[in-house]
């Protein structure tokens, strides 16, 4: 008695133009997200982007030559943690990073504005 054993067509997956559309779609939405998500963040700041906001909620520093955000907030609040002063600095002025160039205009808090 023989066995006859039958071998299964091997199929391969093809993908039309519409299922590469969806596929890409599909993927494009965690892009979609972050994106999104990026857009409300940078809502928050307040100074430097948006001309309605109360002067005495900031005032302006001018970053000279070889200063730095810690330099900078290390100045304008000698009390406090720079890292927490940076972090507010970064925030309100929409910054990417944390460099700065001279001749930059920046916004700082007002808690941390000299005395008058």
């Amino acid at each position: 008695m023989s066995t006859i054993a039958f071998a299964a067509p091997a199929t391969r997956l093809r993908l039309t133009t519409r299922g590469r559309r969806v596929l890409a779609g599909l993927a494009a939405i965690p892009a979609a997200f972050a994106l999104s998500a990026a857009v409300i963040s940078g809502g928050a700041a307040i100074a430097a982007r948006d001309s309605a906001a109360p002067t005495e909620s900031f005032h302006t520093v001018t970053v000279a030559a070889g200063e730095s955000l810690w330099s900078i907030a290390e100045q304008v609040a000698p009390q406090a943690d720079p890292r927490d002063v940076i972090d507010e600095i970064v925030r309100l002025n929409a910054l990417s990073g944390v460099t700065v160039t001279a001749g930059q205009s920046l916004a700082i808090p007002a808690e941390y504005a000299p005395a008058p």
